[in-house]
């Protein structure tokens, strides 16, 4: 069996991630993140609510309670509105998919590089035990 080095993982990771970012979902991520950066209204509420949390951040700070309610209630109706806009619904559910994708090819070298582990020591994958496992078990 071949052995490797970090570097040769890591550069076949690389080539993984350049696959993803080739993958139906991403592609889609890409192309609604450049419409909502280039959509005029969703970026002046995004300027206004980052302003509004630099105002909660400090209202907190001065222990301001009935203020800081206030602000907060006026980032909640922005996000409100930003939310009924179709563009960034998209955006939010593809952005899950995307993430939902990268989970699962993470556990998915995660399980098999255990499957490999336990292969390796003469384990059994059914028990998900290693073949020294098993024998301080026995």
């Amino acid at each position: 069996m071949a052995t490797y080095t970090r570097k040769e993982v890591l550069d076949e990771a690389k080539k993984l991630a350049a696959m993803l970012a080739q993958t139906e979902e991403i592609e889609r991520f890409k192309e609604l993140e450049v419409q909502i950066n280039n959509n005029e209204k969703v970026q002046r509420s995004i300027a206004r609510i980052k302003s509004l949390q630099k105002q909660a951040v400090n209202l907190q700070a001065y222990d301001k309670k009935e203020a800081l309610a206030k602000v907060e209630e006026k980032i909640d109706a922005i996000q409100d509105e930003l939310d009924e806009i179709p563009i960034v619904v998209e955006f939010k559910e593809i952005q899950v998919v995307v993430n939902d994708v990268l989970q699962l090819v993470s556990q998915t070298i995660a399980r098999e590089v255990t499957n490999h582990v336990i292969k390796d020591t003469g384990g059994d994958l059914l028990k998900g035990k290693s073949g020294r496992k098993l024998k301080k078990s026995e």
